[in-house]
């Protein structure tokens, strides 16, 4: 077993460790072992108000505080680096990022590269040419529904010192913007259950430039990019511009890229696909 390597996964923006469990239990089926991070003030260190339950009270879920505040991204590097040299100790480790999660395992590919063995993105940002913010002003982006989340955004992030989201409306609107942006190829059940597994609040500290991808560090580790093809979040171009700016970065050692059919989501809740991928591309 020291010979397989550990599969470090690493959330997006708003979720946790619970999202990766049906992955999970597919690499389990195929012999594989993994865990799952939770950032810090991600998973049961989150904060659920009372105001967020049924019925809610918007009102006062825009004054609550909440756990996540002041987190940065130098504190969800520190937490994936323990967990990488634990997992070090058993043999290879494989980090595995969705989302957000990719400017976390970038960072941390920057500063502690001799614990990854492949760093894997799933449709996540890697920031090389710019900073994440600015990606979003990109043609490649120009097609993202912004108001996805800014209509069921909850209170003032510079006063509440992170950012709100109000995942449980019942708006039919607001529902119907996630579901596009995240989603489309789910059911409505499946995509409401996704949704009830999202925590309200997200931290505020994306990084800067100095938390681009590295060519000396983070350039230097075996990486994969999986390509979502019906990503609506991340579109396919702005993936593929992520792609061609790292190959450009470290042209000895590109992408090793792959493609899945599906949405930003659909790869966590029918994960078998993914599960297989990894599995025998990285797996041995």
């Amino acid at each position: 077993m020291r010979n397989l390597p550990t599969f470090v996964l690493v959330h997006g923006a708003f979720a946790n460790s619970f999202s990766f469990a049906p992955l999970q239990a597919e690499l389990a089926l195929l012999g594989h072992r993994s865990v799952a991070v939770d950032l810090p003030g991600h998973g049961f260190e989150a904060t659920f108000p009372a105001a967020y339950q049924a019925p809610q009270d918007l009102d006062a879920l825009a004054a609550e505080p909440g756990s996540i505040k002041g987190v940065t991204l130098a504190d969800n590097t520190a937490r994936v680096i323990e967990v990488l040299e634990r997992a070090k100790q058993n043999g290879p480790a494989i980090l595995v990022a969705h989302s957000r999660g990719g400017l976390t395992a970038t960072a941390v590919a920057n500063v502690r590269p001799e614990l990854i063995d492949r760093i894997v993105y799933v449709s996540a940002w890697c920031p090389v040419d710019l900073d994440v913010s600015d990606y979003y002003t990109q043609p490649e982006m120009a097609d993202v529904d912004a108001g996805a989340f800014a209509a069921t955004l909850v209170g003032n992030p510079a006063e509440l010192g992170l950012l709100r989201t109000n995942f449980r409306t019942a708006e039919p609107t607001a529902l119907a913007a996630f579901k596009r942006a995240l989603a489309a190829d789910l059911t409505d059940d499946e995509f409401r259950t996704f949704l009830n597994t999202l925590q309200p609040d997200e931290n505020l500290d994306v990084g800067t430039s100095a938390d681009r991808a590295q060519a000396t560090t983070w350039g230097r580790i075996p990486k994969t990019y999986v390509r979502l093809a019906a990503d609506a979040s991340i579109p396919l171009a702005m993936q593929d511009r992520m792609i061609r700016e790292a190959d450009a970065l470290t042209p000895d050692n590109p992408f090793d890229v792959r493609t899945l059919d599906g949405s930003h989501l659909r790869w966590l809740v029918h994960p078998k696909p993914a599960a297989e991928l990894l599995a025998n591309r990285h797996g041995q």
